[in-house]
């Protein structure tokens, strides 16, 4: 149950720790980095620990600033929270110091943070669930740079309400992701599901089609992969279903694997821990047929664009039966 979006450099924190824990401690960065701010959101009060710790050194992006954000991107980023597992990734001596990924909620977390109890193989893991604001900070004040979001809700966790393909350039050239998505999105409308499309404030492009919360993870996952191995059969000299590297020759991935229980997605609006605070956008399929999208399309000082900017206002919301899809796959494939 390894998070896929961890970062290089970023361990894994499987159990409770302390604020600190697996992190480097002690350096001083920023003039006020030892001291501590109050912040009112809602009806909370966040306490800030160090708030003038520079998280992204070489853009003096600090974490009040980090804080700020998030407050600010709440209403736009909570439907895409409320009820979901999630793994934290967290960067509490900056991106440059490296960081790691929480999945068991910290003992010190306020008891007002939500959480639940989900299986894992050996036994059972407590995650943080974020469904207001208040949370979206704290998290924030705790170095939680990325947050990354269970497919499914915690009261179904077998079964997924979010279907992602993950475009996974073979270089730095976005021109073939914006490609792939764009022979994606034809062939999910042969088989009649909508789609929305993202950046991942990393490399490549997420396509996300909503589901009905019918059909099982293993479920989802087979079809994933046959429209992906489709996809690939009508364009095999550019795009790949290969998950090794050495196999894709230079091809677009089309990775279907984070649809699985306890597998994870950059949360839309989440702030990426790379240099210039690289953003996971929501954007319009209009936008993907534009040669000036890049991966790092929106950042954190691109937060007024964000609010101001809906890419995703005909975005489909409700959810869709697997079931139509599968037989109109089936007959395409034959």
């Amino acid at each position: 149950m390894a998070a896929k979006d961890a970062p290089t450099g970023a361990k894994s924190s499987g159990g409770r720790s302390s604020a600190e824990s697996g992190a480097k401690t002690g350096s001083r960065t920023g003039a006020d980095a030892g001291a501590r701010a109050s912040v009112r959101v809602g009806r909370r009060t966040v306490e800030v620990s160090r708030p003038g710790k520079l998280l992204f050194p070489d853009d003096g992006i600090t974490k009040a600033d980090l804080v700020d954000y998030y407050r600010t991107v709440a209403p736009r980023m909570l439907p895409h929270l409320r009820g979901r597992p999630l793994m934290l990734e967290r960067h509490p001596d900056g991106i440059d110091a490296g960081g790691f990924m929480q999945k068991d909620l910290p003992e010190y977390f306020p008891d007002w943070v939500h959480h639940t109890e989900l299986p894992k193989s050996d036994g059972k893991v407590t995650y943080t669930i974020c469904d207001d604001a208040a949370t979206l900070a704290y998290l924030a004040s705790q170095a939680c740079i990325t947050p990354h979001r269970f497919l499914s809700r915690a009261d179904r966790p077998d079964h997924p309400d979010r279907l992602v393909f993950d475009l996974d350039p073979a270089g730095d050239d976005f021109a073939p992701v914006r490609e792939a998505a764009r022979e994606l999105h034809r062939l999910l409308d042969e088989v009649g599901l909508p789609s929305a499309v993202m950046t991942t404030g990393s490399r490549g492009l997420h396509v996300l089609v909503p589901l009905d919360r019918r059909a099982a993870f293993d479920d989802v996952r087979a079809f994933a992969r046959d429209l992906a191995e489709l996809l690939a059969s009508r364009h095999p000299d550019t795009l790949t279903t290969e998950a090794r590297k050495k196999a894709r020759r230079g091809r677009l991935y089309l990775d279907i694997q984070r649809n699985a229980y306890a597998q994870t997605a950059v949360v839309p609006f989440a702030v990426r821990a790379r240099p210039g605070a690289p953003v996971a956008a929501p954007v319009s399929w209009a936008d993907v047929e534009s040669p000036d999208l890049t991966p790092g399309h929106r950042r954190l000082a691109d937060v007024d664009a964000l609010l101001r900017d809906d890419p995703w206002h005909d975005a489909p919301l409700r959810g869709r039966s697997l079931g139509p899809a599968h037989r109109r796959l089936a007959s395409l494939r034959a």
